[in-house]
C-alpha cells in the first residue's frame, strides 16, 4: 500500500503528455479539476470520465499504474460515500431503520462524490505526477509564480522546497516499508488488536522514520551549502523552459476537450 502513492512518482514515457510543456499541465491540471467540481449531474459525469479516459489513453500509462494511484484512497472514497448516504435526506426512502434512513437522493449524492474524488486522483496522477518529474514541476511552478517576485516573494525558494520534498516522497515511502517489515520481523503487529493497539505498534516506524528524515535533511542542507547554494540569486537552469507552438497547439485542444462536460446541457433533450 505504501508504494502505492502517486505523488513523485514518474513513469518514463514519450507520449503528449510526457513532452507537454509543464506549465501548461499546471494550468491544464486546474482547468480539470474546476471541471469535475463543476460536473453536478450524471451526464456530465460520465463526460467527465469521458475525458479521464481520453487523458490516460493520451499518457500511453499503463493501466495499472493509473489504478496503483488509487488504491490509497479507496477507504476516503467509502467513507465519503458512507456519509453522504447516511446524512442526505432526499427524494424517495429506499430503505430505514431506526435513526438510519437511506434515500434515493442521498445514494446519487453519495454516488456523485465518490465518483468525482477517483477522477480528481486520476486527473491528478495522469496530468502532474505520473507523466511530470519533480524538477520540471518545480520549474513550472516557479515560472508561473515569477510575478510574484515584484512583491518580494521567495517563489524560487518555495519551488526548490517543492522539488525537494515531492523528490524524498518515494524515498520516504521505500523506507517505511522497510522498516514496517524490519519490526514486523520483531514482532510488531499493526493489523491486530483495537484502534489504541495499532497507533502504538506505527510509534515503532513514526520514531525512526523522523530520525531518518531529519539526518536525510541535515545531509542535504550540507551539501548545499557545500556547493553554495543561495538560492535564486544568480540561478541558472540546465534546461530551461521554452514554449513552443506544439505545445500552445495541445494546450487548446485539451481546453477544448476539458470543457466538453460543462457544454452537455447545450445538448438536445439532455438534462
Amino acid at each position: 500500500m505504501m508504494k502505492d502513492v502517486a505523488i513523485g512518482r514518474y513513469v518514463q514515457g514519450n507520449s503528449v503528455l510526457h513532452r507537454l510543456d509543464p506549465r501548461i499541465k499546471v494550468v491544464l491540471f486546474i482547468l480539470y479539476m474546476v471541471t469535475i467540481f463543476l460536473a453536478s449531474t450524471s451526464v456530465k459525469m460520465l463526460a467527465t470520465f469521458a475525458v479521464v479516459l481520453f487523458l490516460a489513453l493520451l499518457s500511453k500509462i499503463p493501466p495499472m499504474e493509473i489504478l496503483r494511484s488509487v488504491r490509497p484512497i479507496v477507504f476516503i472514497m467509502i467513507f465519503i460515500f458512507v456519509i453522504n448516504v447516511l446524512t442526505i435526506r432526499s427524494g424517495d426512502t429506499l430503505w430505514s431503520w431506526w435513526i438510519i434512513t437511506i434515500t434515493t437522493g442521498g445514494l446519487k449524492k453519495a454516488v456523485l462524490m465518490a465518483f468525482r474524488l477517483l477522477l480528481l486522483i486520476i486527473a491528478t496522477s495522469i496530468i502532474l505526477s505520473l507523466t511530470t518529474t519533480p524538477l520540471k514541476l518545480a520549474d513550472a511552478l516557479e515560472s508561473l509564480g515569477a510575478p510574484l517576485k515584484v512583491i518580494k516573494v521567495p517563489v524560487s525558494e518555495m519551488a526548490m522546497t517543492i522539488s525537494i520534498a515531492l523528490r524524498f516522497i518515494p524515498t520516504l515511502v521505500e523506507e517505511t516499508d522497510k522498516i514496517m517489515k524490519a519490526q514486523s520481523s520483531r514482532g510488531a503487529e499493526y493489523d491486530t488488536g483495537n484502534v489504541f493497539q495499532r497507533a502504538k505498534g506505527y510509534v515503532a516506524v513514526l520514531v525512526p522514520l523522523f530520525v531518518s528524515a531529519f539526518k536525510r535533511a541535515d545531509e542535504l542542507a550540507v551539501a548545499m551549502d557545500a556547493r553554495c547554494y543561495q538560492g535564486g540569486v544568480g540561478k541558472t537552469k540546465l534546461h530551461p523552459l521554452k514554449l513552443k507552438a506544439w505545445d500552445i497547439m495541445w494546450f487548446f485542444i485539451l481546453v477544448v476537450v476539458a470543457f466538453i462536460p460543462l457544454a452537455v446541457d447545450l445538448l438536445p433533450n439532455i438534462k
